[in-house]
């Protein structure tokens, strides 16, 4: 179905960290720039990075679409996308820092999700499903516990540490990015903070709306981008959001994205499947080096998030203190900075 909140955000466009604000390191790297640029001998020169990767699942084989930048065989970070159902094109500014650091990185599009295949099947829907499948295009690529670092930006998040739950042996480090490791937590934040902070009248005609489940109103799609989602999603006027953000959301599969999540970024409402999820008490299973990015403006408490990186053993916090949800977008030096130097002092 055609999510009608993807349509008003083309309407409307068209009419600290606690570390020092600096650029992302450039010092000379192990590797050359020529070595990082030279693709001579790679299986996906060809398609100029991309692969289109088998999977396996219960309910027959698909693929899923990826794509290379860059060589480094000591830093390679997969990008786990948000939504759930959201693509990979929320993460092409990652181009205009990562290569001048020398990190090798991929873009993915999830089962469902963008360029990938999308078997239309809910029995698909779930994290154990998702888990198995990262596991699969990491086996493809060649990733491993020297190079591999798993980053998950919101719904990613999520995925990251599940997969880390179950597949940390094969990383050297994740990255959980506007995340925290509790959806009624999420909640409560949305429900008793960042509510609070909507015009009254607001407030009341979306919570009737979400009441009466009528989410595809344009009115409802209005309501939360003039008043929500550019003061937490991305703060910046709607007419200035970068196209890759634009071409997110109109790439986005409502269809997964609700039955999962809910019908916006304002909390979970209704009986999306994530709704009760809720790791808190289990984030010291993970050994491996971590860092958490929250956000001052973030839908999700960046209190909970910086609790968070001191109950992962080896746990690190970034703060971006001018980010929303999409940080690094509206906080981008603090966050690729912090991103960066994390990464690099991985050995």
């Amino acid at each position: 179905m055609k999510n009608v909140f993807i349509l008003m955000v083309w309407i409307i466009a068209f009419t600290s960290c606690n570390t020092q604000q600096k650029p992302p390191q450039q010092e000379t790297e192990a590797i050359t720039t020529t070595d990082y640029l030279d693709y001579s001998g790679r299986d996906d020169i060809l398609s100029g990075g991309v692969k289109m990767i088998p999977i396996t699942t219960t309910k027959g084989d698909f693929r899923v679409w990826t794509k290379r930048i860059g060589n480094n065989p000591d830093m390679k970070v997969l990008l786990l996308h948000g939504g759930p159902g959201g693509t990979h094109d929320f993460f092409e500014i990652f181009d205009s820092y990562f290569p001048n650091a020398q990190i090798e990185y991929y873009y993915y599009d999830q089962l469902e999700s963008g360029r990938s295949d999308h078997p239309d099947d809910p029995d698909l829907w779930t994290i154990e499903h998702f888990v198995e499948e990262v596991e699969q295009v990491r086996q493809a690529l060649g990733l491993d516990s020297s190079n591999f670092f798993l980053y998950g930006q919101s719904w990613g998040g999520i995925l990251a540490m599940e997969y880390a739950f179950k597949y940390q042996h094969h990383l050297k480090g994740l990255i959980i990015s506007n995340m925290v490791s509790s959806i009624p937590e999420y909640n409560k934040y949305a429900n008793e903070v960042l509510a609070k902070q909507l015009p009254e009248d607001v407030l009341a005609e979306i919570r009737d709306m979400e009441a009466k489940g009528d989410f595809s109103n344009p009115r409802y799609e209005e309501l939360l981008y003039e008043h929500y989602y550019t003061e937490h999603v991305l703060r910046m006027p709607l007419e200035e959001w970068p196209e890759p953000i634009i071409r997110g959301f109109e790439n986005l599969n409502y269809d997964i994205y609700l039955a999962m999540q809910g019908p916006s970024e304002f909390g979970i409402v209704g009986d999306a499947s994530l709704k009760d999820w809720d790791r808190s008490r289990d984030l010291g299973q993970i050994q491996v080096p971590t860092l958490v990015i929250g956000a001052e403006y973030d839908t999700m408490d960046p209190k909970h998030m910086e609790w968070m990186a001191g109950e992962f053993p080896a746990g690190r916090y970034l703060y971006c203190p001018k980010g929303s949800h999409c940080a690094m977008y509206d906080d981008s030096e603090t966050y690729f900075t912090g991103l960066i130097d994390f990464i690099k002092s991985i050995k």
